[in-house]
């Protein structure tokens, strides 16, 4: 028997999740590696350690922040910005 599907906010956009789910599940379901995001529940900063100890209820919000390497310049460089 399948378990139910709760509705959460990832993002700022409403989804079904299963009941139950943790924070990590719900990553592994988007394909979210956890090594390089930062995960915020109802405004709480999770530490990464908790991701898969942290229960999702209806109602959550999660939001999602990648961090993306490298970096990059802004503007163009010639000072016209």
């Amino acid at each position: 028997m399948m378990a139910a599907a709760i509705q959460i906010q990832v993002n700022g956009e409403q989804r079904d999740c299963r009941a139950g789910a943790t924070v990590g599940d719900l990553l592994r379901e988007l394909a979210i590696k956890t090594e390089r995001v930062a995960v915020e529940l109802n405004l709480e900063i999770l530490d990464r350690k908790d991701f898969d100890h942290r229960s999702l209820k209806p109602g959550d919000r999660v939001e999602i922040l990648s961090f993306i390497g490298g970096g990059s310049l802004v503007g163009d460089g010639k000072g016209t910005d």
